[in-house]
């Protein structure tokens, strides 16, 4: 890629930083593993990680320039990934003003499988996924690079990904953490609510830049 080793490092540790910002995949993972545990959180976060591999395989071979040019079909992702999002937004609240444990709003209930589906499904409909893969290739990498470069810095930011989420199932699913969780509940539903409806209100007002 051309880059030193400090410049390669920051820019992953700044993918790191971007990856673990409060977001729809993290807040999921963390609900899920405080209330569901480290195996069903695990399960979660590999779903995601599966949808980051999907997208960032995906631009490096020149999808999302094809998303770009026929913006219909970014379109379709987009509004599909709203409404999921306000979808965990309402599930959230009625958690909060339940007396029942974080409801499905935030935490992947079920098989395992299940779980992974979920993990899934929050990552293949998430713009900033796609736009964010799209944009480091088209940054870091020279236009027709080889097909080695784009697998070896897809390679490169993976590993970040892989950090950050299976991180977040073993950080939240501490008896600490847990302990933490079950004594502010509904705050934690609360707060996941707000930002889950917040990122499905800033991606239906969003632009697509062509």
């Amino acid at each position: 890629m051309g880059m030193t080793g400090v410049e390669l490092a920051l820019i992953w540790l700044g993918w790191v930083v971007a990856g673990g910002s409060p977001g729809p995949a993290t807040l999921g993972i963390a609900g899920t593993a405080m209330a569901e545990g480290r195996g069903q959180a695990l399960a979660f976060a590999m779903g995601i990680l599966a949808g980051g591999a999907f997208w960032g395989i995906a631009a490096g071979f020149g999808m999302g320039a094809l998303m770009l040019t026929h913006v219909w079909i970014f379109t379709t992702v987009k509004y599909i990934g709203a409404a999921y999002l306000l979808y965990l937004a309402i599930k959230s609240f009625k958690s909060a003003i339940s007396k029942t444990p974080m409801g499905e709003g935030s935490v992947a209930k079920g098989t395992r499988f299940v779980a992974f589906q979920k993990g899934a499904l929050i990552h293949l409909t998430n713009p900033k996924a796609i736009l964010s893969w799209g944009a480091v290739f088209a940054i870091l990498l020279p236009p027709f690079a080889p097909a080695t470069q784009i697998i070896g810095l897809f390679v490169f930011l993976y590993t970040g990904g892989i950090f950050v989420f299976i991180g977040y199932a073993f950080l939240f699913s501490t008896p600490k953490v847990v302990r933490t969780y079950q004594r502010a509940r509904r705050w934690f539903d609360l707060t996941f609510g707000v930002l889950f409806g917040a990122a499905s209100l800033k991606i239906l007002m969003s632009k697509i830049e062509v």
